[in-house]
């Protein structure tokens, strides 16, 4: 019996040299990869190309385990040209140009092509990356670039402006389905260990994992390598197996995806949906990010759209800050969920953000303005000019009095001009008629 039971670890007793499950599963020909049908399917471009030999220099994006490299991998399995690769986290200027000179060698030589696959290429500096720019316009290399990041903003123009950017998207949860079941069923997998993934197990992973296969895999592995077989020799993993070994995961999301985030969180303070804001606020939170980030958007949202249509939103935001700052979590989350709402339900008012703006277009247009006289420091003595003594001292008539405060150049523009929503009413105007 207990030979029996520890079938799974005479497994890995017998395997230790294995790779890991998820790299024993990736798809080493393009009928095998999972996934990205809106890239790969019959006689689309991708596929055609791969297919063809024809690929040209092109940037793979997309979140985690989506299949990036593996794409890769499969072109590397069927192109007849030479294919190096090097990832932008441990290789350098050397690496490539190392990579260069022997494609350029073999090109001349034996008009044979080389692809560079870069792996994390968004790492690389614009110095780096331009070590690579002659020879992707001169047709030495065919470059391959793989990111999680947005290439439009990580990585440099030159490069992205000479390639064909893919997105790839996480994978649905059939996609996830078929890689576990072709795990359990094939020898490179678990199909030699009688292993058993009950249906809410299996449902579990392919929509937990967050359209990451890898950590879909991993999780398999985990579950399966800690679970004992019973008298029968079967491995059965439930669903409870597989929620302990994939615990509470972060969303997956790529730093644009981030930004895209937050900026639905502002705009919808700003559009005064407390649901939909709360909501974004939530979902940053479950994906990692840092509650102080959002504290000072929500003080930013505050004076930049609420502003003086409710002046104790910047109150409000400001105090939630410090009592998070005070407090940490979980519970600081409570006075930012008290300032996301009251922001979201306050009256709406730019006036603050626009005046702002037209304020300092005037400073700069008239950038050598003299200070009219009257407004002049009067500490010391300037000699024959006096009219700095003509200063009215507004206390003196009741608080206010017309004067010029503008100088000579700018008298006659306005910069601030009233919403009239909430208490942004306009008063200055007001005194002035």
């Amino acid at each position: 019996m207990k030979e029996i039971e520890n079938i799974n670890e005479n497994y890995l007793d017998d395997n230790k040299a294995l790779p890991p499950l998820a790299e024993r599963m990736r798809p080493r020909v393009l009928s095998e990869f999972v996934g990205q049908k809106h890239l790969i399917y019959q006689n689309s471009l991708l596929y055609r190309a791969i297919r063809a030999d024809k690929l040209g220099s092109c940037i793979f994006w997309g979140p985690p385990g989506c299949g990036k490299t593996t794409l890769a991998n499969v072109i590397a399995n069927s192109t007849a040209a030479v294919f190096e690769k090097l990832n932008a986290v441990t290789s350098g200027v050397a690496d490539a140009k190392k990579v260069i000179e022997e494609a350029a060698k073999r090109k001349l030589t034996y008009g044979k092509k080389t692809y560079l696959m870069l792996d994390e290429c968004h790492r690389w500096s614009k110095a780096q990356s331009d070590c690579v720019l002659s020879a992707i316009e001169e047709g030495t290399i065919i470059f391959i670039g793989s990111t999680t990041e947005n290439p439009y903003y990580s990585m440099t123009p030159a490069i992205v402006s000479r390639c064909r950017v893919f997105e790839f998207l996480p994978l649905d949860a059939e996609d996830v389905k078929t890689g576990i079941n072709r795990a359990l069923r094939e020898s490179k997998g678990y199909g030699d260990l009688n292993v058993e993934l009950d249906e809410d197990a299996l449902d579990y992973i392919s929509v937990f994992c967050g359209g990451d296969l890898r950590n879909a895999y991993n999780a398999l592995e985990l579950a399966v390598l800690t679970s004992k077989a019973d008298e029968n020799g079967v491995i059965r993993i439930t669903r409870q197996d597989v929620v302990d070994s994939m615990q509470t995961k972060p969303l997956s999301v790529d730093r644009q995806h981030y930004y895209d985030m937050i900026s639905a969180f502002i705009k919808s303070m700003r559009g005064s949906d407390p649901d939909a804001a709360m909501f974004w606020f939530c979902r940053l939170i479950e994906s990692g990010c840092d509650p102080v980030m959002l504290a000072r958007r929500i003080v930013i949202c505050a004076a930049e759209d609420v502003g003086l249509a409710d002046p104790m939103a910047l109150v409000v935001a400001s105090s939630a800050l410090t009592a998070f700052l005070n407090v940490g979590l979980p519970e600081g989350r409570l006075p930012l969920t008290e300032a996301v709402l009251y922001i979201a339900n306050a009256p709406k008012s730019n006036s603050c953000e626009t005046t702002l703006g037209n304020a300092t277009a005037g400073a700069r247009k008239h950038a050598t303005a003299r200070v009219p006289s009257h407004l002049m420091d009067q500490t010391f003595s300037r000699g024959t000019d006096t009219k700095y003594a003509n200063y009215k001292y507004p206390h003196s008539y009741g608080g206010w009095v017309e004067q010029q405060y503008l100088p000579d150049e700018a008298k006659n523009e306005v910069y601030y001009e009233p919403t009239l929503n909430g208490q942004d009413s306009g008063n200055k105007n007001d005194k002035k008629k």
